[in-house]
């Protein structure tokens, strides 16, 4: 599995510490940015970590903002991609068993990096169930192309 990672600069160092675990567990990434704490927008990373994701170059991404809602709401914006905002671990396994979530949304400025590090862990290690569920993200899909 490679990842696609980036962050905003609200999410920068969070997102510098995910760098890390995910270096000490072997996890291939592409880092798409930012790479300072300098002011960014974070719909132009956003973008990135999901082109990677739609156009085959990574099979799934992390992004940090402050909160996680505003780059969460920016992803969604593309089509193929289930960005999940998560602030706890329940959410970050149950986005990826119940919604196949391609993308964790995480909130630098709310998260302590302890608990971002377990949720990263279970949504990496945590693979969709299918069946009932698949129903419901094949209907993400008829959504997505306004045939619902």
């Amino acid at each position: 599995m490679k990842l696609a990672i980036g962050a905003d600069h609200g999410g920068y160092l969070l997102k510098e510490e995910v760098k890390k675990w995910l270096d000490q567990h072997g996890v291939a990434y592409e880092d798409f940015g930012t790479f300072s704490e300098a002011s960014v927008d974070y719909p132009v990373i956003a973008a990135k970590v999901g082109h990677a994701i739609v156009d085959g170059q990574c099979d799934r991404g992390i992004l940090v903002c402050g909160t996680g809602i505003g780059i969460s709401i920016a992803a969604n914006k593309i089509k193929g991609i289930r960005a999940a905002v998560c602030a706890d671990e329940f959410c970050a396994e149950y986005c990826r068993r119940h919604n196949n979530a391609n993308i964790l949304c995480m909130g630098g400025r709310v998260l302590s990096t302890e608990l971002a590090l377990r949720m990263v862990d279970l949504y990496l290690n945590t693979e969709f169930e299918g069946g009932r569920h698949q129903r419901r993200v094949d209907m993400f899909t008829a959504l997505e192309n306004e045939e619902m």
